[in-house]
């Protein structure tokens, strides 16, 4: 443990910081999740909805620095297609 008071501040501050990323890089998983399911299960709707939520939760993660933007953009084409092809 930290004897230096800022260093027990900095150690809170990476801590909430950690949570807030974890919780943002799961929203993404999941969302991309989603959106397999739906495509899997035929219901185009869904799936388009599904597309919109998951490329604005890995917009947010490339902003918020949590994933290269060559991965999310690779990670939205891969879905996006996906979705084009399901007919």
């Amino acid at each position: 443990m930290a004897n230096i008071k800022s260093s027990k501040k900095a150690i809170k501050t990476i801590a909430k910081r950690t949570e807030n990323n974890h919780e943002l890089k799961a929203t993404v998983k999941n969302c991309i999740k989603n959106c397999d399911k739906a495509i899997a299960s035929g219901d185009v709707d869904a799936a388009k909805t599904k597309l919109n939520e998951a490329q604005k939760n890995i917009d947010k993660a490339v902003s918020k620095g949590l994933v290269k933007a060559n991965t999310a953009a690779r990670e939205k084409s891969r879905l996006s297609n996906k979705v084009k092809n399901m007919k």
